[in-house]
């Protein structure tokens, strides 16, 4: 325990060491390139302004705390940490140097700095971390564990530990009372009485319970044992094998509370920042683009077929309340346009609105949903009525689906579930995906998935008609 805790302090102080060597390298680079003339007044000052830029750089772990060091951290979020923390630091030095009566004169050199910070300090931190499980790979600073219980669970625990050694997991082994499993299991360590004997003899970090709760006095037992010899004590619930879900724990007073999924949009600072970036985007898109696009597209709709330029169709929205969405028309005027999906050479459909589909141009008019508040530019797309009412019937989480706003695209979208969904399976696939969006939204991934829908505006989706 004592070892790999100073192998972990050491690493985290190389890391740290690391991004100072950085920042101030990106620091002189940008300094050295930018003309003399946006850095001249940084110079009578340049001792206080190298003190200022290392001492931010420790205020902002405050608020961006380091994690590369940890066992499970996934790439994109060290990006988005990255950026998040570059951001917090360079607000924290240009407030000092306004401090210093030098920030006013040196604009053009903090963006061009915080730019190119961005950039490099994300690309750094993303090579130490594949360097860090690297190292983890050749077996150091790696975390010895046991798992108590061979049951379905522990088995499962067993083999999420051992998918990538790069975490830092060196399972030793299993305790379970069940004594056939000594024949079974090539790693089995004994019963359950015999884990304390090993522990004094072994150097463990860590362990795992996942023996049933009807054994609360054996697992109390381990618990205060663990505690005893300052080893950390996890437990995996025994329900977890009809719940596969990523839980969250809160407490009513003392008294603890599992809720079944997080949601990022349940915080009124993350609705804030999507809204937001709904409005903008909505609105540089209806300034810009739509205006063009209504006068191109609505002529070819007029020729194409008589009719309205726009479509209207009444569908479901956040919490299941209804509202009037927008389209391009791209089909010819039919009684079943509100009960039946549009399908492979659908005879509705005009050769203006079979490209409309294929490019995603027919959904344009819904960013006046957006900028209404009905939609997002990204989350679940918003289905007919008469659908909402079949699919609630059939599948259990569909209605999970509007407990976020629905939008123009969405991940299920970028994820090959676009179009028509003929089978049921199809439309649970969908489904899946939009829980799985709403239980991990971030602004990151909002953006990832306006940058795919726009490629594939102009790569043509096959599946679109």
């Amino acid at each position: 325990m004592i070892r790999n805790s100073k192998q972990e302090f050491i690493i985290q102080w190389i890391i740290g060491i690391g991004d100072l060597a950085v920042l101030n390298l990106i620091f002189f680079c940008i300094y050295n390139l930018i003309d003399p003339f946006y850095t001249s007044t940084m110079i009578p000052k340049m001792r206080e302004i190298i003190l200022l830029l290392n001492f931010c750089y420790f205020f902002s772990l405050y608020f961006v705390p380091m994690q590369l060091h940890m066992s499970v951290v996934f790439l994109d979020k060290i990006v988005q940490r990255s950026v998040t923390f570059v951001t917090i630091d360079i607000i924290l030095l240009s407030t000092c140097l306004i401090f210093l009566n030098v920030g006013n004169d040196l604009a053009t050199f903090l963006i061009v700095y915080y730019l190119a910070a961005l950039l490099i300090f994300s690309l750094w931190r993303v090579l130490v971390r594949i360097i860090v499980k690297g190292y983890r790979r050749k077996g150091y600073n790696a975390k010895n564990i046991i798992i108590v219980g061979a049951g379905k669970n522990g088995m499962e625990l067993f083999k999420v530990l051992k998918t990538d050694l790069g975490y830092g997991f060196n399972v030793l082994g299993f305790f379970d009372d069940n004594l056939i499993l000594r024949d079974v299991l090539p790693n089995y360590l004994g019963t359950i009485n015999q884990i304390e004997d090993f522990v004094r003899k072994n150097d463990i970090d860590e362990i795992y319970c996942t023996i049933p709760g009807t054994n609360s006095n054996k697992i109390s037992e381990l618990l205060n044992f663990a505690e005893k010899n300052m080893i950390r004590f996890y437990i995996i619930p025994e329900f977890y094998r009809d719940i596969k879900k990523s839980m969250v724990l809160e407490i009513m007073e003392s008294v603890p509370l599992l809720t079944i999924r997080t949601e990022p949009l349940q915080s009124q600072y993350n609705r804030s920042i999507k809204r937001c970036f709904d409005m903008v985007f909505s609105a540089i898109v209806m300034a810009t683009v739509f205006p063009l696009l209504y006068v191109i597209a609505g002529m070819f709709i007029k020729i194409s077929s008589k009719g309205p330029i726009l479509f209207k169709q009444k569908r479901t929205g956040l919490y299941g309340k209804e509202f009037e969405c927008y389209k391009f028309r791209t089909m010819r005027l039919n009684e079943d346009a509100d009960e039946r999906q549009a399908v492979k050479d659908d005879p509705r459909t005009t050769k203006t609105g079979s490209f409309l589909r294929r490019t995603n141009l027919d959904e344009f008019p819904q960013f006046l949903n957006v900028l209404k508040g009905d939609m997002s530019v990204v989350g679940p797309r918003p289905h007919m009525l008469k659908h909402t009412e079949q699919y609630s019937m059939l599948i259990d989480k569909y209605m999970i689906r509007h407990l976020v706003k629905p939008g123009i695209t969405g991940w299920a979208q970028i994820t090959g579930y676009r179009g028509e969904t003929r089978t049921l399976e199809q439309m649970e696939g969908r489904v899946k995906r939009d829980v799985w969006y709403l239980e991990n939204w971030s602004f990151f991934l909002d953006l990832k998935i306006v940058v795919v829908t726009i490629i594939n505006m102009f790569k043509g989706e096959s599946n679109a008609y």
